[in-house]
């Protein structure tokens, strides 16, 4: 008796294992084969998507990053040549700058001579030119965090639909087998559509603040130059 329950034993305990092995071998790839062809494809999409949220931001972030720096004697320097009437060095001075402040001072400069507030306006149009260029497909970002988590909920309400058919193609008999291939693309739908909106939440949010900062340093050195031209000579 004791060489029997001994050999079950072993028997229950290799069942056991090939379970347990077969549940650690249960992959991300293979939820998303499980899922049906619907899944696939939801999946195929936000992953598309997690790419071109990746490549958008850091694109606009070396671009961003780039922007914001800035010799800190520029300024000085711009102050020296327009105090002794050198204007050309001034301009080329600007010209060799390839950030956005030098662009608008560049602007404020071709403008000296006439009205303030026509300087003052040159260079606010300019500066909206140059924040719509910091911004350039960072909206982009945006669309892809909100469409993502419904990309994904479109890939939940499906699985569910495929499950309720597999129901009913059973005859009302609720068979867990035929209910996982819907289970899959419910789950794992959403959750790869929450991570893709998630990563491209912060990524937008992220370069917002980094573009703030340039838009403020360009304010910043717009009203210095414009207090350097309303300087008493």
């Amino acid at each position: 008796m004791s060489l029997f329950t001994q050999q079950d034993s072993n028997i229950n305990s290799d069942g056991l294992e090939e379970i347990v092995s077969e549940e650690k071998t249960l992959s991300i790839y293979n939820l998303v084969m499980d899922g049906g062809i619907g899944g696939q494809i939801i999946v195929a999409l936000l992953f598309i998507l997690l790419l071109i949220a990746l490549y958008i931001y850091f694109e606009r972030f070396l671009a961003i990053k780039a922007a914001s720096k800035i010799d800190k004697n520029y300024m000085n320097q711009i102050r020296d040549n327009i105090l002794n009437g050198n204007l050309d060095a001034a301009r080329i001075l600007s010209q060799n700058n390839t950030s956005p402040v030098a662009r608008l001072i560049e602007k404020g400069i071709s403008r000296i001579g006439k009205p303030l507030d026509d300087i003052n306006t040159a260079i606010e149009n300019a500066g909206k030119l140059e924040i719509y260029k910091l911004e350039k497909n960072v909206s982009i970002l945006a669309t892809v965090a909100g469409a993502a988590p419904m990309i994904g909920f479109l890939g939940t309400v499906i699985g569910m639909i495929l499950a309720i058919h597999e129901i009913a193609n059973a005859g009302g008999q609720i068979d867990i087998k035929l209910l996982s291939d819907g289970l899959y693309t419910a789950m794992t739908t959403t959750v790869a559509g929450l991570i893709v909106g998630i990563i491209a939440y912060i990524a937008y949010n992220h370069l917002i603040v980094r573009t703030n900062k340039v838009v403020y340093q360009m304010e910043a050195h717009s009203i210095e130059f414009l207090d350097l031209l309303n300087e008493p000579t």
